[in-house]
């Protein structure tokens, strides 16, 4: 039986209707979308209606179009991903492309302040990988990154794990990035600030504590990246 919209606004559920399919992996990252006719005769709608969500869906990067060939499931690429989530750069200076030093995972209890960050039972279990990211050669970002084990089974057994984790989400466990919501802040650089990135203790270092969210809008991803901020900047551009 095919899905079709409630009572709630038709543009919000057919927008959900369509985030549902991609999120339960109806369409693959890279496949091809139903024509817009013939998604909108599906779910009995008008074509202006199902534009509407396609485009907004388009903006959002969940969808991509390709001229000529149609409507498709965006893929989180290594390239893509990084030059969506990743803004390190030089001081007046381009973005620049992070390789990967050391790394580590392992599976653990979920602990009091990682619970409420990505609203977790009491006894969940997460996945914590703590990995450091060179930039130009030199160690210059420490990561550790807390993930809903549930979500992730296995992640801990894909050493070494790629640059851009969330292409493997997608790939390897059907979960899409599609926003983070970050904090920035300046503190002093630690012990293991020191002894992972060679800077000096008390020297100041840039926080970004992210939380990623997937299509369903869940928490599935807590991040928090120590960075060496002596030559390094956090760089966006506002339109």
């Amino acid at each position: 039986m095919s899905e079709t919209p409630g009572y709630r606004p038709l543009y919000r559920q057919v927008y959900d209707i369509v985030v549902r399919r991609v999120a339960q992996g109806v369409w693959r990252p890279g496949e091809a979308l139903p024509s817009e006719q013939s998604l909108a005769r599906e779910l009995g709608v008008s074509q202006g209606t199902m534009r509407k969500v396609l485009d907004a869906l388009t903006a959002e990067k969940v969808l991509e179009r390709r001229q000529g060939k149609g409507t498709f499931i965006a893929e989180n690429t290594q390239e893509r991903a990084q030059f969506r989530f990743f803004r390190i750069a030089h001081p007046g200076g381009k973005r620049l492309t992070p390789s990967l030093g050391t790394e580590a995972a392992r599976v653990r209890a979920a602990r009091s302040v990682e619970r409420d960050r990505l609203e977790l039972t009491r006894d969940a279990r997460v996945v914590e990988i703590t990995r450091v990211r060179h930039i130009e050669g030199a160690p210059a970002i420490r990561e550790v990154i807390i993930l809903p084990a549930a979500m992730f089974p296995g992640i801990e057994k894909h050493m070494p794990l790629p640059n851009s984790l969330y292409t493997l989400y997608q790939s390897g466990f059907g979960v899409t990035i599609v926003a983070t919501h970050e904090e920035l802040s300046a503190q002093l650089a630690s012990g293991e600030d020191h002894r992972h990135l060679g800077i000096t203790v008390g020297a100041p270092v840039l926080v970004i504590d992210r939380i990623a969210v997937d299509l369903t809008e869940r928490k599935v991803e807590w991040r928090v990246s120590r960075v060496n901020s002596e030559n390094l900047v956090y760089a966006i551009t506002i339109t």
